[in-house]
């Protein structure tokens, strides 16, 4: 009885959980794998805790808004004056290429419910290309979703972005661009060392988790993340100088997403496995193709070089897609800016589309209950 009861002690599952995917991070920062903090406690997780038994994972929900709240202020770092001007020059041809993709997502999902047999907005929610923090987040706040379903496909075209985008761009169908930008400062605002910071950082914290609480109170969706990013995005937009985490906090932010989104993740309870492991990848692939044939056309509107059309359009997160853009010597300014706009396009946009959406669908089917 007293180990059953030590084993159940909500100290001990903390601390059990925090190893695994503290472990998770390690392993993954020394094989080189990119974003190593988020998908490494998201692995092990996965993997860990259906190895061990005896111990049931535990990681309370307030760790995974802090760290929400830390990628928001980050995110809203990168809106600068540069990027406004950038979004308002190209702002035509972003809406067109950000609905064609909506679009494609939205026939793929369709395409999938037919063959899975799926409910319609549980695919749809997991074939929107934003990203996984945030869509997981929007998917806990919507009723009749299937929580697992959706991480299950996000996860699956985040993995597959992650090996696929690079060999695509690093192959001789993109080649590296060699065009390069002085606006490689676009990404300069997202991560700093520990020396640059000073005492501004406690006033931001204190904003930030204001705009949080004040946002969840109010009922705005995805309160912990947009809630931080609106509040500094405003400021730093108003000359207000805003300094920059250093990435060993954006790493712990992201270990602490990865954790909870681990979690969430149950294979087991997933209806005909093979079928939606099946449909997720080939769904991922879809996606990926798709956006590099709006990428074509992208080059043929704007003189902008194969490669950064392609991480502008790429489903991927901006800071991903930014990072490959550096290594490239790609135009990390219209990367930024394009990744930027369907990031806030769906924070914005596609929620109450959604849900306007899913309420029609339920009007539908209850017209055909009693018809």
């Amino acid at each position: 009885m007293k180990r059953t009861s030590l084993y159940s002690h909500p100290a001990v599952r903390l601390i059990f959980t925090s190893l695994i995917s503290l472990l998770g991070g390690i392993v993954f920062t020394l094989l080189h794998i990119p974003l190593p903090w988020l998908l490494g406690p998201m692995t092990f997780i996965l993997i860990g805790t259906r190895f061990v038994r005896t111990i049931q994972p535990s990681w309370p929900r307030q760790l995974r808004d802090s760290a929400l709240i830390v990628l928001g202020y980050s995110i809203g770092l990168s809106f600068t004056v540069e990027t406004l001007h950038q979004m308002g020059h190209q702002l035509p041809t972003m809406v067109m290429a950000t609905m064609l993709l909506l679009l494609f997502c939205v026939l793929m999902a369709w395409i999938i419910t037919k063959v899975s047999g799926l409910p319609f907005p549980t695919v749809l929610m997991g074939s929107i290309p934003g990203g996984l923090t945030q869509i997981v987040v929007l998917a806990e706040e919507t009723k009749g979703i299937d929580l697992t379903v959706v991480t299950f496909l996000q996860v699956s075209r985040l993995l597959m972005i992650i090996f696929c985008v690079p060999a695509i761009v690093f192959s001789p169908l993109l080649g590296a661009d060699g065009a390069g930008s002085a606006a490689a400062e676009a990404m300069g605002g997202i991560s700093a060392r520990w020396g640059d910071m000073d005492a501004s950082i406690l006033l931001f914290a204190v904003i930030c988790v204001a705009a949080a609480l004040l946002a969840n109170k109010i009922r705005f969706p995805s309160a912990f993340l947009l809630g931080p990013m609106i509040s500094t995005a405003a400021l730093h937009l108003s000359s207000v100088s805003s300094p920059a985490l250093p990435m060993e906090v954006l790493d712990a932010a992201q270990y602490l997403v990865g954790t909870y989104v681990g979690l969430l993740l149950k294979p087991e309870q997933l209806k005909n496995k093979a079928r939606i492991i099946t449909l997720a990848l080939l769904s991922g692939l879809t996606l990926i193709v798709g956006s590099l044939g709006l990428s074509m056309l992208l080059t043929k509107l704007h003189d902008v070089s194969p490669a950064t059309s392609f991480l502008s359009l790429a489903p991927g997160g901006m800071d991903q897609m930014g990072i490959i853009a550096n290594e490239i010597n790609a135009d990390i300014s219209i990367v930024t800016v394009y990744q930027i706009f369907r990031t806030w396009f769906i924070y914005f946009a596609v929620p109450p589309l959604l849900r306007m959406t899913f309420r029609a669908l339920e009007r539908r089917q209850q017209r055909q209950k009693t018809s």
